[in-house]
């Protein structure tokens, strides 16, 4: 009898829907299994077979015959056991002909036992079906959570192969997986880390707000122990909150990637990815021989953090400027191209040079000027070119230290950086702007909400002409400048919000000798 189930593959974070097409009949006991398989879907014949058997179910003789349709995608991995165990006993005669099938879909590993185990990309599998027209879910009951967060579906956490067959036939129901949108909303928080734990660097603490207002990359440089990982890592903490469709598509990322906790429905704090410097290209861009999201794409709608910067070397560093200026990044493979998201902020913090010294007031450098050349040009301009915020930070001083009053708080500084926001969304849907931040405006944008008067315009034309900006620098130092007018409610740019700016973009002229 021929019967046919639904299950969904992943392709890097893309869901597709895959008909499971079964047929048994007399023969000599065949089991074939096609529609370009891996080893391990492959390796499902056994593996349902036991689980079948292990169920209760009688494992009927003769030909099997098992179709993973559409036919010239390859299937890969063991999330579609569940499927191909349920066709096989309505075709077995083990599910009656009037249960209905073809409103659900099937995900989930089996174990020997009959066990389902959670799968890899769950919600975006369960967004591709739902699309397709899927409503009812059968998901290993880890992963129940992370599916139920898809609106508009029906969510069973599946313990095992029979009890999916006692939910299909009546005779114990499943409970259903309900996600809480108001819990969702109050799961949101933010890590134990602080702003006020931050002594002195008060011109880094207002760049990270600048940058956090704007959407705006930013690169610290400074000696050894200045504190400029402490200050990245508390950027995520000024941040504006995930909302549901950021929350959504974050998650989406990291089940694809197979690092979404167990019993999480969806991530409520924005992601901060500091991969060491010894990370390859794959791992930082995505790839591998099943594509899967790297780092740039970890860090979708949160922070990716590169500590000495100089150390990953110009080809790494410099992939990172297409998803950049994208947003997105495409990995293409033998089997296709696979396109992942890639929404960060950039944060990167650098050496001076090698030893750290060079320009300190009270340490002696000890590198030679070919040294610090070397050392410096390890960043390529195009990649300067493409962060906004360039500032120093520098050593603190003994009473900056010995200072036991607490800094500003992160919770006030986020409310300045969500009122900016909000600002820069209202100009955006007054323009019809589908940008999220100042960073990501539109050219057209740029020129409707940058205009500026005539002092304005003549700093802008020293500093383009002294500080030889390119005109994508030149663009940059306006939308940062639209960015501090955003936070300090000017309605227009003024000369200072631009002289601000400039001052934020000038960190890469004072090492132009050495370049």
């Amino acid at each position: 009898m021929l019967t046919s189930a639904y299950s969904a593959g992943v392709l890097g974070i893309d869901g597709y829907l895959i008909t499971v097409e079964t047929v048994v009949k007399h023969g000599v006991g065949r089991f074939d299994l096609i529609g370009v398989p891996d080893t391990a879907v492959k390796e499902s014949k056994s593996r349902v077979q036991s689980a079948i058997e292990n169920s209760g179910f009688v494992f009927s003789g003769g030909d099997i015959l098992i179709n993973l349709a559409p036919a010239d995608i390859k299937k890969e991995g063991s999330a579609y056991d569940l499927a191909i165990a349920v066709a096989l006993l309505r075709s077995m005669g083990h599910l009656p002909e009037e249960i209905d099938l073809g409103g659900s879909c099937f995900i989930g590993e089996l174990a020997l036992s009959g066990e389902v185990r959670p799968a890899d990309g769950v919600l975006c599998r369960v967004m591709a079906a739902k699309n397709a027209g899927k409503r009812v879910f059968f998901v290993p009951s880890e992963n129940a959570r992370e599916a139920a967060a898809v609106p508009g579906t029906e969510i069973y956490g599946a313990p095992s192969l029979a009890a999916v067959v006692d939910h299909l036939t009546g005779r114990a129901a499943l409970e259903r997986t309900v996600f809480d949108r108001d819990s969702f909303e109050r799961e949101r928080n933010y890590s134990a880390i602080d702003f006020a734990d931050v002594k002195g660097q008060e011109a880094a603490k207002r760049a990270l707000e600048i940058a956090a207002a704007g959407g705006h990359n930013v690169l610290f440089i400074g000696p050894p122990g200045t504190g400029k990982s402490m200050l990245a890592k508390r950027l995520p903490t000024i941040l504006p909150p995930l909302d549901f469709d950021e929350a959504l598509t974050t998650t989406g990322v990291w089940s694809a990637a197979g690092l979404l906790p167990a019993g999480v429905s969806l991530m409520t704090e924005r992601p901060f990815r500091s991969p060491h410097h010894t990370v390859s290209a794959v791992s930082l861009c995505g790839g591998g021989a099943i594509p899967k999201p790297g780092e740039v794409s970890l860090a979708h709608n949160g922070v990716l953090f590169l500590d000495e910067l100089p150390e990953f070397g110009s080809a790494k560093a410099d992939s990172l400027r297409q998803p950049i200026e994208d947003k997105k990044i495409s990995v293409v493979r033998i089997g296709g191209r696979v396109t992942f998201p890639s929404s960060f902020m950039l944060v990167c913090a650098m050496n001076p040079c090698r030893c750290g010294y060079y320009g300190h007031p009270t340490r002696r450098c000890t590198c030679r000027p070919d040294d610090i050349k070397r050392y410096i040009s390890k960043v390529s301009g195009p990649l300067l070119d493409r962060i906004d915020i360039q500032i120093e930070v520098p050593s603190l001083t003994y009473d900056q230290m010995a200072d036991t009053e607490p800094g500003e708080c992160s919770a006030s500084m986020r409310e300045r950086v969500i009122a900016a926001r909000e600002v820069a969304k209202r100009r955006f849907e007054r323009d019809g702007e589908t940008a999220n931040c100042n960073a990501e405006m539109s050219e057209a944008e740029l020129r409707r909400s940058c205009e500026l008067g005539p002092d304005e315009k003549d700093l802008m034309r020293t500093a383009f002409e002294k500080l030889g900006l390119s005109a994508r620098g030149h663009d940059r130092v306006l939308r940062v400048a639209r960015t501090i007018a955003d936070l300090d409610g000017h309605e227009n740019i003024t000369v200072l919000d631009i002289a601000e700016a400039i001052q934020l973009r000038t960190l890469d002229k004072k090492y132009v000798n050495i370049r």
